[in-house]
């Protein structure tokens, strides 16, 4: 086994190599398995990473090479998915089912990525039919690189808070729920670090702070359907980086975190030394479930009040909140160039794409969509169709539109996936005519969401973008009757996802794929597939083309 493990990295490197000469390599073995546990007092079945649940987290620094070799000890087949991170010319580490073939029972994989250029806070999580549900995620951080200055003092520590709704019936349950056509319906509660403290004054602290310090927290939602707002008892919250940006460093009572979204915060232990509650409470639900976790100051005894901060009432604050995000122009990005020098506001756009969610029963089952379309994973990944010229076999390009008009009057099922030209620069639309919330992110790539408003959409809205700080992140929330806007340059060739962070609706059909292809067959727009990906569908048994040099 050990030999196997060695020659799986070891061709894996191997396929990058060339072009990561240099940078450090670091390298992990992940178990991944069953296991029981209670987060919300009811046992159940989830799943472990190496024994932990959470999963371990990743500390990385811009350019690393991360190597992880995962076992699959489950009975299902499994991917993990790196959420954020751009994979520069590498979609074939994404860890979808439209780029990579699963890791079958008793089998790994090797995954080899590099935050290029990147850093932030983001995290991980099965990709593989409702696996999210049972657990298997946890955080990723990118650090700066030493030269690279960063617009704040070094904290004293660095902690990674997940937070996320729960559901205490098991993920094949659930799966067998939505395959059967009905609703998943409200979450059971709400989680921190896979933990929901009991407030009976013997719950023990997940983070200390020493007085007087100041701390970094990581605060990601790896839920599955609820915007969660976050605040700390006492303390103000500056806000410093989110999804891999520096911003404006406001003073914020509290955050609404958005699914898929996470957001870096300064907190000063400036109290008296005693405990305090870390509260998380859904939004935007019929029924507000709270969830909480000590923070402890050392050398303090005194329990925490149980008198918590109340969360905000309505999305209109929501979205003043959002409003009031900015891009932090003075600041370094991961290179040595300021991230102002990037003029996006200043580029004309070449193309419009309006992604419309709608929902509709097809064939007594319900099923999600944008423009019309319910897409469905295919046994042989998109992109290995398209990699060995097959594509015509397996799916179809642009079956919807850039624009899909005033109504959607039926879903189909198919695979949805959008040809774009390498490096043309567009703008997205994403407009929500229901009255749930939405939550979009785009794999592969940043962009400048410069808007989010009421109503609809028309090419007037345009006058009310931000095109000059606009935040550059990769999840951007969408309101009950309104829509947001996100512009950015589509020039990471491979095929990327686009899909509703609402798990429900993500694994029912509202999700697409982008295919972005460079005229050029050349290592220098994308790399070959790795010597060590398995082959599926109808693929399977094929020899593996060298195309690009």
């Amino acid at each position: 086994m050990e030999g196997k493990m060695m020659l799986t990295a070891l061709l894996c490197i191997a396929t990058v190599a060339v072009v990561n000469a240099g940078d450090p390599y670091f390298f992990y073995t992940w178990n991944v398995s069953y296991g029981n546990a209670a987060p919300l007092g009811v046992p159940q079945k989830v799943i472990l990473i190496n024994g932990q649940f959470p999963g371990p987290n990743i500390n990385s620094t811009s350019n690393n090479n991360i190597v992880i070799n995962v076992f699959n000890n489950l009975d299902e087949p499994f991917l993990l998915h790196w959420s954020g991170i751009q994979h520069r010319k590498n979609c074939w580490q994404d860890g979808l089912p439209g780029t990579t073939c699963p890791i079958m029972p008793g089998q790994n994989f090797t995954y080899h990525f590099q935050p290029k250029d990147q850093i932030g806070s983001y995290f991980y999580y099965p990709s593989t039919s409702l696996h999210r549900f049972a657990g298997g995620f946890g955080g990723l951080r990118v650090n700066s690189r030493l030269l690279i200055p960063v617009p704040y003092a070094d904290p004293e520590d660095d902690y990674t808070v997940l937070i996320n709704d729960w559901y205490t019936k098991s993920h094949t349950s659930i799966k067998n729920l939505l395959d059967s056509g009905r609703a998943l319906g409200s979450p059971d509660g709400v989680l921190i670090n896979g933990k929901s403290a009991k407030m009976d004054g013997k719950d023990q602290p997940l983070f200390t702070m020493k007085p007087g310090k100041t701390y970094k927290f990581r605060i990601c939602n790896v839920g599955f359907k609820s915007t969660l707002n976050f605040r700390i008892q006492n303390h103000k919250m500056k806000l410093v980086e989110m999804e891999g940006s520096h911003v404006l460093q406001n003073d914020y009572d509290s955050l609404d975190v958005h699914v898929g979204q996470c957001f870096a915060v300064l907190v000063t232990a400036d109290q008296a030394a005693k405990d305090y509650y870390m509260v998380a409470s859904t939004r935007f639900l019929k029924k507000e479930m709270t969830s909480t976790g000590v923070l402890r100051y050392v050398g303090g005894s005194a329990q925490a009040s149980t008198v918590l901060p109340k969360a905000p009432v309505g999305w209109a604050w929501s979205l003043n909140q959002f409003r009031s995000f900015r891009w932090n122009l003075t600041a370094s990005a991961a290179r040595p160039n300021p991230q102002g020098s990037y003029h996006y506001g200043k580029i004309n756009i070449t193309r419009t794409i309006k992604l419309v969610n709608s929902q509709q029963v097809v064939n007594g089952k319900l099923k999600f969509g944008l423009n019309g379309v319910s897409h469905i994973d295919t046994e042989t990944p998109l992109k290995l169709a398209e990699y060995f010229q097959m594509a015509e076999k397996v799916f179809k390009y642009n079956v919807i539109k850039d624009e899909p008009g005033a109504m959607i009057k039926q879903l189909t099922v198919e695979p949805n996936v959008l040809n774009i030209t390498f490096r043309t620069f567009v703008e997205v639309i994403f407009e929500n005519r229901e009255k749930s919330m939405q939550s979009y992110h785009l794999d592969g790539y940043s962009f400048f969401a410069v808007a989010t408003e009421p109503g609809r959409w028309t090419p007037a809205k345009r006058e009310n973008y931000n095109l000059l700080d606009a935040v550059s992140r990769h999840t951007v929330q969408v309101y009950p009757k309104s829509w947001s806007a996100i512009l950015l340059t589509f020039d990471n060739a491979g095929m990327w996802n686009i899909r509703s962070e609402n798990w429900e609706r993500r694994y029912l059909g509202q999700q697409m794929y982008v295919s972005v292809l460079s005229p050029e067959k050349s290592l220098r727009d994308e790399y070959n597939i790795p010597l060590n990906a398995g082959l599926c569908g109808i693929v399977k048994g094929l020899s593996k083309p060298i195309i690009y040099s």
